[in-house]
C-alpha cells in the first residue's frame, strides 16, 4: 500500500508540474513588454481612432487615465471632438524601458493645424494612460509653421557607431538646455550644441540653417533668464538617441500676465552633444503642473 501511495504521489507531482509549465507556455503575449513595433503601432492606432472618433478601436488596460492640457477628461472628449484629419507629419519617441509611446503629430481641425504632443503610457501591451498637449495654429496665428511638411532635419538620423550615450547620460545632456534657459545663457549653462544644431519650435526654424537671423548659432541667441523653469523627463528613446522633456518655463514677464510656456521638447543627443531639437509648446498659466511623474530621476546638479 505504501509503495502504491508513493507511486500515485509521484505521478500527481509530475502531472501538476506539467500543468504549471503548460500555463507558463500559454501566457498571452499581451503580458509581455511592448517592443518598438508595438509602441509605434499603438500611436498609429490612437491617431486613427481619434480621426475616426471611435475609441473602441483601442486596446485599453482597464480604466484609462486621460489628461489633455493637464486637465483630466474622459476618452473621446477634448480634441477628439474637433479633429478632422491627420497629416503625414509625425516623429515617434519610443521608450521601451519605461513603456511609453510618445510622438509629435500634426492633425487638422478644419483649416487649423493641431500640433499634438502625445504620450501613451503602456501596460502589458495596452494603453493605460493618455497625456496630450494641444496647440492650435489658425490662419491668424503669429507663428505660421514652415517646417511641418516633412521630417525635422536630424531627428531621424541614425546615431553614428560608437556615439550612442547611456540613458542617464542622454538625460544629463538634454537637461543642460533647461539649465541654459534658467541662467539665460547656453554658454554659461554648459549646453553642448553640435555645430549646425537645428531647432524647430511650433513648425518654425529658430536655430540652425534657415533661421532668418544673421547668426543662427544657438550660442549667439539672446535668451531671457528663466529662474523658475521646471523640467521632467517624459520619455527616452535610447535607440534613436532622443530625450523628450516636459518643461514649464515659469515666470518671465514675457508670455502675457500670469502665463508661461509649457512644452514637450525633443532633443536628439549623441556623442555628448545636442544635434537637433523639436518643440511643440503653448501658453498656459504659470502654475500649470504635469500630473505624471518624471520617467527617470532628475540628475542632481
Amino acid at each position: 500500500m505504501g509503495n502504491q501511495c508513493k507511486g500515485l504521489f509521484g505521478r500527481l507531482t509530475v502531472a501538476f508540474a506539467f500543468l504549471a509549465l503548460s500555463a507558463l507556455a500559454t501566457t498571452p503575449a499581451s503580458a509581455q513588454q511592448c517592443d518598438r513595433a508595438c509602441l509605434g503601432g499603438l500611436i498609429t492606432q490612437y491617431v486613427d481612432a481619434m480621426v475616426a472618433k471611435d475609441s473602441s478601436r483601442l486596446p485599453l488596460a482597464g480604466k484609462v487615465r486621460v489628461v489633455e492640457d493637464t486637465q483630466e477628461i474622459k476618452l473621446g472628449e477634448g480634441v477628439w471632438k474637433s479633429v478632422t484629419a491627420k497629416t503625414d507629419f509625425r516623429h515617434d519617441y519610443l521608450d521601451t524601458t519605461r513603456q511609453i509611446a510618445a510622438a509629435h503629430v500634426v492633425l487638422k481641425e478644419g483649416v487649423n493645424q493641431i500640433l499634438l504632443s502625445l504620450l501613451l503610457h503602456v501596460t502589458d501591451g495596452k494603453i493605460g494612460g493618455i497625456e496630450t498637449l494641444v496647440q492650435r495654429i489658425t490662419p491668424a496665428s503669429r507663428w505660421q509653421p514652415t517646417e511641418l511638411g516633412g521630417p525635422i532635419r536630424g531627428m531621424e538620423d541614425t546615431v553614428p557607431a560608437g556615439k550612442r550615450q547611456a540613458r542617464e547620460a542622454m538625460i544629463r545632456t538634454a537637461l543642460t538646455y533647461t539649465e541654459g534657459l534658467r541662467v539665460g545663457s547656453f554658454t554659461d549653462g554648459g549646453t553642448p550644441f553640435a555645430p549646425g544644431t537645428y531647432r524647430v519650435e511650433n513648425g518654425v526654424i529658430t536655430a540652425g540653417p534657415g533661421c532668418g537671423r544673421g547668426d543662427c548659432d544657438p550660442y549667439a541667441q539672446r535668451i531671457m533668464v528663466h529662474p523658475s523653469i521646471l523640467a521632467k523627463v517624459a520619455a527616452v528613446d535610447e535607440e534613436k538617441g532622443v530625450v523628450l522633456l516636459w518643461m514649464n518655463f515659469g515666470h518671465t514677464n514675457s508670455y502675457e500676465p500670469g502665463n508661461s510656456l509649457v512644452t514637450f521638447e525633443a532633443f536628439k543627443v549623441w556623442g555628448g552633444q545636442i544635434h537637433s531639437i523639436l518643440a511643440f509648446f503653448r501658453t498656459m498659466p504659470i502654475a500649470t503642473p504635469r500630473f505624471w511623474p518624471s520617467s527617470d530621476p532628475l540628475p542632481k546638479p
